[in-house]
C-alpha cells in the first residue's frame, strides 16, 4: 500500500543564529518552511505527518498559525537539547509504526521524485538515503523495525547516524542537489532566496 508511510519533521532546535524557530522562515512566494515540506509530503500520500517543535518554537504558533494539512500533528518534546533522537522518539510515539520519513526542518524540500526514489527501495534495506555525486541527503527512510527499536531505545542521546549503523542500508542515486541544502545561518538563507528567485526567473523565460 503506497500510503504506509509517515513523516517526522525536526523543528525542536534552538535556533539561535536565526533569531527565530527555522519553521518560520519563508521561502520566497511567502510560505513557510514548515508549511512547505509538511504540503509537500501529503501531496506525496502520508498517512501521518508529525511535527516536533520545542516549547519555545510551541508559543509562536499562537502569533504565527501555520497552513498544515488536516492530518498534521504537533508535538513537543521537553527534552529537545538532548538531540534528535529524542525528538525523533517523541514523533515516534504518535504514529502506528511503518516507514517512516524523517526530515529536519532546515531543508525545505521533499520533492516528488526524490521521495518516489527513495521510497520504491524500501524493500532493499532497512535504512534507505538519497545521494548525489557520493554525497549522502535527506531526508532518509527508515522501516518499521529500526522505528521499533527507536522506541524500545532507553537513551536519548545517541547520535541518531551513528544508531543507525546497526542496519542495513541503501544508498539511492538521485539527480536533485536539493538533498543537501542545509539553512543554518541568516547568511545562508539569504543566498537561499537569491537563487530560488534567480532560478523561478530562469523558469518562466
Amino acid at each position: 500500500m503506497k500510503n504506509n508511510y509517515s513523516v517526522i519533521i525536526l523543528a525542536a532546535g534552538n535556533s539561535s543564529r536565526m533569531g527565530k524557530p527555522k519553521f518560520l522562515l519563508e521561502m520566497p512566494n511567502g510560505k513557510t518552511f514548515l508549511e512547505t515540506i509538511a504540503w509537500q509530503y501529503s501531496e506525496f500520500g502520508c498517512t501521518n505527518i508529525i511535527v516536533v517543535l520545542n516549547e519555545y518554537g510551541n508559543r509562536y504558533l499562537t502569533d504565527y498559525p501555520q497552513n498544515l494539512p488536516l492530518n498534521t500533528q504537533i508535538t513537543i518534546n521537553y527534552n529537545h537539547n538532548s538531540g534528535r533522537f529524542s525528538s525523533i522518539k517523541t514523533g515516534l510515539k504518535l504514529i502506528d509504526i511503518n516507514y517512516t520519513f524523517i526530515h529536519n526542518i532546515d531543508n525545505p524540500y521533499a520533492k516528488m521524485r526524490v521521495l518516489n526514489s527513495i521510497y520504491s527501495q524500501r524493500s532493499r534495506a532497512e535504512v534507505i538515503k538519497p545521494i548525489i555525486d557520493s554525497r549522502g541527503g535527506h531526508p532518509v527512510l527508515i522501516s518499521k523495525q529500526v522505528c521499533e527499536d527507536i522506541l524500545l531505545e532507553k537513551e536519548n542521546e545517541l547520535n541518531f547516524k551513528n544508531f543507525l549503523k546497526r542496519y542495513s542500508f541503501k544508498e539511492v542515486e538521485v539527480d536533485d542537489n536539493s538533498i543537501l541544502l542545509n539553512i543554518n545561518t541568516n547568511e545562508e538563507l539569504v543566498e537561499f532566496r537569491q537563487a530560488k528567485k534567480i532560478n523561478n526567473l530562469n523558469t518562466n523565460i
